[in-house]
């Protein structure tokens, strides 16, 4: 692996990462309006510090969605706009597989309930089990999967509805200030026994109304 840019922009929080030589360098911005319009900046921060330019780029990571719409549009333009500038391959993650991955590595368990805020009484649910995304959708917070105890729920969605995803699914312990970061995009991608691809980096938005809206 030589340099490997991360991106991502799909929740309340923006994060960049690069790999260069054996380690990772980070950005991380919470709690700032508009966060994903720093991006940029952001990237030429952590280029600028690695001595590294994009033409020095292996690949491109990003979370493709679900989340916020207009942090999913920003991260995947971005990752076009540089991937088809330079002739960068790329390689798109569901936001809840790397929130999830990153849970499952701070709290060592495989088990892990993700839920993020879809606003208008919904989540965008995960089930990360055994290192795998098993479950992925957009749904009521009565409506999402029966657990048990012995999972942990991470996620914004955790703090919206509360009462009822717990009464809902039996998990008892939940973290709502959980977002995904940058460098779990990196070891995700560095895990993946495939390769970047040359194809058009795309969102997931989940809501087929909203991504319908998009495609006009």
């Amino acid at each position: 692996m030589k340099n490997i840019l991360a991106i991502d922009t799909c929740t309340e929080v923006c994060s960049v990462s690069l790999y260069t030589q054996g380690k990772i360098i980070s950005r991380f911005v919470k709690d700032v309006a508009k966060s994903s319009s720093l991006v940029l900046p952001l990237c030429d921060e952590v280029f600028t510090q690695a001595g590294v330019s994009v033409a020095d780029l292996e690949a491109i990571v990003y979370t493709q969605g679900p989340g916020a719409f207009t942090g999913v549009r920003v991260c995947v333009s971005v990752v076009q706009g540089i991937s088809l500038a330079h002739a960068i391959p790329t390689m798109g993650f569901s936001t809840l597989e790397v929130v999830g991955f990153g849970a499952s590595q701070k709290y060592q368990t495989d088990k892990i309930a993700v839920a993020l805020d879809a606003r208008m009484s919904e989540v965008y649910w995960g089930v990360y089990e055994q290192g795998v995304l098993t479950e992925e959708r957009l749904a009521k917070p009565n409506e999402v999967d029966v657990l048990s105890g012995d999972f942990i729920g991470v996620g914004a969605g955790w703090g919206a509805y509360q009462d009822t995803l717990v009464e809902r699914t039996g998990v008892e312990n939940f973290v709502a200030d959980f977002y995904p970061k940058s460098e779990n995009l990196i070891t995700l991608y560095i895990n993946k026994k495939s390769s970047a691809s040359d194809e058009l980096p795309l969102p997931i938005y989940l809501r087929n109304n909203v991504a319908k809206k998009s495609l006009k």
